[in-house]
């Protein structure tokens, strides 16, 4: 009986052991949509840690967004390398990147001088100008780039799952520096 009670200790007592060997999986990945933020009117991203033994650390975020409409078109990639510091489920989040996009060109031309056929009903345009595309600061022209700040709070459940994030967003390119845009996220970390 001794020898019983003896033998489930022990077997008790490997699967205690075993159980506090096995590593915690840390949700060091994540998927999310942002509103706002370094892609610009939205962007779909993924985000993960270069370390993944730790979510307080050095990471990176690619994504991509846009728009179609009947008069004009956008497309944009955001890539940005970001910190996260904190302890879980907050952290600080900052990070620097940018921005590539593209849009619709012609939408932004206008004839200055052109001539009409009365026979056909056609009006020729012979000049055209353009004015300059802007969204927030003006840029020169498609495609272009826009460097982007990122300094926020993200929550990101110390085992994964729904994670949101709140961000001021400050951009910048040839033509200027905005300091007041900003962003927010939501998605599941994993």
């Amino acid at each position: 009986m001794n020898r019983l009670i003896l033998g489930l200790i022990l077997l008790l007592g490997s699967q205690v052991a075993m159980a506090q060997n096995e590593e915690i999986k840390l949700p060091t990945q994540s998927v999310y949509v942002e509103l706002g933020g370094a892609g610009l009117p939205y962007s779909f991203n993924y985000d993960f840690r270069f370390d993944k033994t730790k979510m307080d650390s050095w990471g990176m975020r690619v994504g991509f967004g846009g728009y179609t409409t009947n008069d004009e078109s956008f497309f944009s990639v955001p890539v940005m390398v970001n910190r996260l510091m904190g302890k879980g489920p907050h952290y600080f989040e900052i990070g620097l990147g940018a921005t590539f996009f593209t849009f619709d060109d012609d939408y932004n031309r206008y004839c200055v001088d052109g001539t009409y056929d009365p026979n056909t009903g056609i009006y020729t345009c012979n000049t055209y100008e353009s004015y300059p595309y802007s969204f927030i600061l003006d840029v020169d022209g498609s495609p272009s780039i826009m460097g982007a700040m990122n300094f926020g709070y993200r929550r990101v459940p110390v085992d994964g799952g729904f994670t949101w994030k709140i961000n001021i967003n400050p951009i910048f390119n040839n033509n200027g520096f905005w300091p007041l845009y900003g962003g927010i996220g939501f998605g599941y970390a994993f």
